[in-house]
């Protein structure tokens, strides 16, 4: 079953700082590990992005939402129910915002408080670093797609 997720809402529960400039890679990061580990396919929404930074990024497992100042992640994770019609009961939503909450259980999404679902993260990923496989080095281009990110989210 795939994740739609509130990004904002996971970071400080995983233990990583919202003030740190690069805290929506950081937690794509964590998300990488965690559906490698776990094979489960994720959207997480970030919103408050600049003008530059607008846009989806596929990064993996991973496909990252990066929703323009004005807008909030709650907004795109709204429509993004509604697009998937009936299939949205196939989908378990990540948020800590009641509102969003209600609205994924009104089209029959499963919900996951961040807390609990930080839980399973650090579970999955603990566990997977006990006799797990060495880790699968990036792409030429999964390289320089962060180091675009990075360079991007510097100006």
């Amino acid at each position: 079953m795939p994740f739609l997720i509130d990004g904002h809402n996971l970071i400080p529960k995983l233990g990583l700082s919202l003030r740190s400039v690069d805290d929506e890679m950081q937690l794509v990061a964590r998300l990488q590990d965690y559906c490698r580990v776990e094979r489960k396919q994720v959207e997480v929404y970030f919103d408050g992005a600049p003008a530059g930074q607008v846009g989806t990024r596929r990064l993996g497992l991973v496909t990252a939402h990066f929703v323009r100042l004005g807008s909030t992640a709650d907004a795109a994770i709204r429509a993004r129910l509604k697009s998937l019609g009936r299939a949205a009961r196939n989908w378990t939503v990540i948020t800590s915002d009641r509102a969003v909450q209600a609205e994924a259980r009104a089209v029959s999404a499963t919900v996951i408080s961040s807390d609990a679902f930080a839980r399973q993260v650090n579970a999955s990923t603990r566990a997977a670093g006990k006799g797990s496989a060495p880790e699968a080095e990036m792409s030429d281009a999964e390289v320089e797609e962060w180091l675009r990110l990075f360079r991007e989210k510097e100006r």
